[in-house]
């Protein structure tokens, strides 16, 4: 795994600068199974670091555009009326890929955002009362702008918790943003130039692999006692925030190269895991800022015992 990762940031390194940390979370949260949100302002990088990590695993991708104005219908598909065979016949939308990006979630209805529920958790949608099966593997990944910019509302509650993991991107700093006016040579990026490193299946054998790797009954007990932690100060975690925490813990140690879990992993991932839960408990002005700062102050009174 390690020979792997050293390959994966190299290529990744074409398209992004100085997102090794960003990149091996996104790897983290696939590995684990889970859904990722990205928010950050616009312009930082989120649409290029989810095309870089499609293309290099070699998941179909597909890419929706959230507006105030899309509706179910344009994510999920619908029922098309054949005239010449006199039959309804299932179109599918977007969200038939295994990798799919809803863009600026945050930027539609309610209603429309609740349409990719199911498949973040079920990995299947119903329209009109068919089920239909998602490709396997399948991931939702989603970029939202801060909530204080303009035309955006906020996520609902049901949604932000299926997203196993949260990160941000950060604006660049000088010697970062140096780099980047020194490659740009004009135009858009082509990602088909990225070689293609690993296969759905190979991801597979990754995530069954992950599974397995050994959680002591000390590391468990450290992640019930963060849960505890939480809930006593009236911030409630759902239990798929805790197995969450748990499955991001396993694939971070697959990623090092390790065959069982350590407390390192589990504070390594845990601001990711819990900063979209908790900032609903945060102040209305603070926001994922005091979010974190609140998941840090979890880590710091909680006790490793080894």
């Amino acid at each position: 795994m390690r020979a792997f990762l050293e390959e994966f940031h190299a290529e990744a390194g074409r398209a992004l600068v100085d997102r090794e940390r960003e990149l091996e979370l996104a790897l983290c949260c696939l590995i684990a199974e889970g859904n990722l949100l990205i928010e950050d302002t616009p312009g930082v990088g989120k649409t290029t670091l989810v095309k870089t990590v499609a293309r290099l695993l070699g998941l179909d991708f597909k890419r929706v555009q959230f507006t105030n104005d899309l509706l179910p219908a344009d994510i999920l598909g619908s029922q098309i009326f054949d005239a010449a065979r006199q039959t309804f016949s299932f179109h599918r939308g977007p969200i038939f890929a295994q990798l799919v990006l809803g863009d600026e979630l945050n930027r539609a209805s309610a209603r429309t955002q609740s349409a990719v529920l199911q498949a973040m958790d079920e990995h299947e949608v119903t329209i009109e009362g068919q089920t239909h099966a998602l490709p396997e593997p399948f991931f939702f990944f989603g970029t939202q702008n801060p909530r204080d910019h303009a035309g955006t509302a906020p996520l609902p509650e049901s949604q932000v918790d299926r997203f196993l993991m949260r990160i941000e991107l950060g604006v660049p700093v000088r010697n970062t943003q140096r780099k980047l006016l020194e490659r740009d040579a004009g135009g858009a990026f082509d990602f088909t130039s990225l070689r293609v490193l690993a296969s759905p299946d190979r991801l597979l054998a990754w995530q069954k692999e992950a599974s397995g790797i050994h959680v002591s009954g000390a590391v468990s007990e450290y992640i019930l006692n963060l849960l505890e932690a939480a809930h006593s100060r009236g911030w409630m975690l759902s239990p798929r925030a805790g197995l969450g925490l748990q499955r991001a813990s396993r694939a971070l140690a697959l990623i090092r190269g390790r065959k069982h879990v350590l407390p390192d992993d589990v504070q390594e991932v845990f601001l990711p895991v819990v900063i979209h839960r908790l900032a609903q408990f945060a102040a209305e002005t603070g926001g994922a800022r005091e979010a974190a700062k609140m998941g840090r102050a979890l880590i710091q009174a909680v006790p490793v015992r080894r």
